[in-house]
């Protein structure tokens, strides 16, 4: 197993650290996936995989990156701006422009690449970056087809649980953290998990709560670079936009939705497949809760997800 990755590396895969700039000028790292023995002189089918809100390239995509590169495909998986070992100051700011932006980066490094059809690039987003991922598509035509799997819209999670005097009430509280952070001169970041990974879930702790230490908090899927949660003003964006209201516009490009059935997210793809247009699939994976579909490759749907690219980035 790679020192900071939750899975070993297939012997039949490479992988190369890579970086390159946004259009904001800002450096993303990312790693490229290729099948070993790939011949530069031949054009593939490339994804760009995004990590889960908060998550970094070294957990589930680094698990998408080495099983698609099995299958064909040129992957490649990005640390968000902000995160990781992308650049972005200060540190775990959540901006949802920048991170749609960062997808149509990732199809602008992609297409230079003389390997690369750049008419055949497709996306998987996982979690939150499956709202990126749908956003970015809805206007960057460069993505043929798009696919998601745990999907979570963000920029409604954030309003989530909270009627019209809750909303207003974070509103200000968001609003008088400006003033403590533009005194302190940094903003409030507090982690969810913590900086080891724990041997056990805390058993009086509630989910969903539970489900994010059940893969960020352990050995399963804990990483240094990834412990939760964003700046405290990081939500003043999120509340202020909208990612998918556009998503019918994607269309004619095709949509894959992937969820699990036991998962607590499941409305966001339904919710966002019934605002999509043809064409457009909802695949459902049997006894498999959210974070199923981060790392486990015996739930993980990698034969429909080969399926559905290489049908349609023909």
């Amino acid at each position: 197993m790679g020192k900071n990755y939750i899975s070993e590396l297939s012997e039949n895969v490479t992988r190369k650290s890579v970086s390159y700039k946004n259009r904001y000028g800002m450096t993303i790292a990312a790693d490229i996936y290729m099948p070993k023995n790939t011949s530069l002189n031949w054009k593939y089918p490339a994804l760009i995989i995004g990590a889960p809100y908060g998550g970094v390239k070294e957990q589930g995509p680094c698990i998408y990156g080495n099983e698609l590169a099995k299958r064909g495909f040129v992957a490649l998986a990005f640390d968000q701006s902000f995160m990781g070992e992308s650049n972005g100051e200060p540190r775990n700011v959540s901006s949802p422009d920048i991170f749609v932006e960062n997808f149509s980066a990732a199809v602008d490094y992609l297409g230079l690449q003389d390997y690369v059809d750049r008419e055949r690039i497709g996306a998987i987003g996982i979690c939150g970056s499956g709202g990126f991922a749908l956003s970015a598509t809805q206007c960057d035509t460069r993505i043929k087809a798009v696919a998601t799997a745990s999907m979570y819209d963000m920029s409604v999670a954030v309003r989530m649980g909270m009627n019209e005097a809750e909303i207003q009430a974070n509103k200000e509280h968001i609003s008088r953290q400006r003033w403590v952070d533009a005194e302190n001169g940094y903003p409030e970041y507090v982690p969810m998990f913590p900086a080891e990974p724990i041997d056990e879930v805390p058993t009086d702790m509630e989910e969903p709560g539970a489900e994010w230490f059940r893969f960020y908090a352990l050995k399963r899927g804990h990483h240094e670079n990834a412990r939760g949660g964003f700046t405290t003003t990081s939500d003043m964006a999120m509340m202020n936009f909208r990612l998918l209201d556009y998503i019918d516009e994607i269309s004619p490009r095709p949509i894959l939705f992937v969820v699990g059935d036991m998962a607590h997210s499941r409305f966001f793809s339904e919710t966002a497949f019934n605002a999509a247009k043809e064409p457009k699939e909802i695949y459902t994976v049997e006894d498999a809760e959210h974070i199923d579909l981060y790392d486990r490759v015996d739930r993980i749907p990698f034969d429909k997800f080969e399926e559905f690219f290489k049908d349609n980035l023909k």
